[in-house]
């Protein structure tokens, strides 16, 4: 992978992706969505990963496709690319560690739907979100037609896709796609001050609870409840419990190991 196209870097436990293709707004290369899915998946084996970081350089987030190039790949290589963009978002979704979004400027098309695969989403105050694919007449790819409905409705979730107009990051807010929204100046350190909070979590907890989340989309009430049965079962059984419990009677705060 080229280092031009993603920075990846640690600060204590928490993993920075950084897209870095800032001259085209981080749109997508095949090698920046391979080097976000292989160093997720490095990250799910690495104990020494807790939280993951996904940012982007320069002026944006990511402007999604490079529109500059669309219009001249064969319909195959469509179809493969974005089969390598499919296996980027599930492998998000599939690491059982917090991935959060930090946006600024624009994240568009495909780069608003990698920010809705990631499990938080902190933006600077002046972003802007669209899901741009009807303007060139395209539909959404990247997730979006299953993950914004299920935040927003299916009504606005259309609206946004119909129009393609800039969505300000404040509407956003107010809607629950963004947890938190800060100036562009503290954006970088608002979320590392977040990273490292859940860094020193419960880490097991954390990824059993993600599964649970995502899952109850489309499992039924009692599916979710048996699966809650059973996780809480072994969880009881974890250092992480243990030590929880302990610190709450000795009146300290707990040193998690996620284990």
């Amino acid at each position: 992978m080229s280092q031009n196209d993603l920075l990846i870097s640690m600060n204590g436990p928490v993993l920075s992706l950084t897209l870095n293709r800032p001259d085209s707004l981080n749109s997508f290369s095949p090698e920046m969505i391979l080097g976000i899915t292989d160093a997720l998946k490095e990250a799910q084996s690495n104990p020494e990963v807790k939280v993951i970081v996904l940012s982007g350089a320069g002026r944006s987030f990511s402007a999604g496709g490079d529109v500059k190039t669309m219009g001249q790949a064969a319909p195959a290589q469509v179809y493969e690319h974005i089969g390598r963009l499919n296996e980027c978002i599930l492998t998000i979704k599939n690491t059982e560690k917090p991935v959060i979004a930090a946006v600024h400027g624009f994240a568009a098309g495909a780069g608003f739907n990698l920010a809705l695969a990631c499990d938080l989403i902190i933006a600077a105050e002046d972003s802007k979100f669209a899901l741009s694919f009807s303007q060139v007449g395209l539909i959404s790819d990247g997730g979006g037609s299953y993950f914004l409905p299920r935040l927003i409705g299916p009504h606005l979730a259309k609206q946004f896709f119909f129009s393609g107009e800039p969505i300000p990051a404040e509407r956003l807010y107010q809607l629950g796609v963004i947890n938190q929204l800060v100036s562009v100046e503290k954006l970088k350190e608002e979320t590392e001050k977040f990273a490292a909070r859940l860094a020193h979590g419960p880490g097991k907890a954390y990824g059993m609870i993600k599964k649970l989340v995502d899952h109850s989309f489309t499992a039924t009430l009692e599916e979710i409840l048996e699966q809650e049965r059973i996780t809480q079962t072994l969880m009881v059984s974890t250092e992480d419990h243990l030590e929880g419990i302990a610190a709450f009677k000795e009146k300290r705060r707990p040193v998690f190991t996620s284990n």
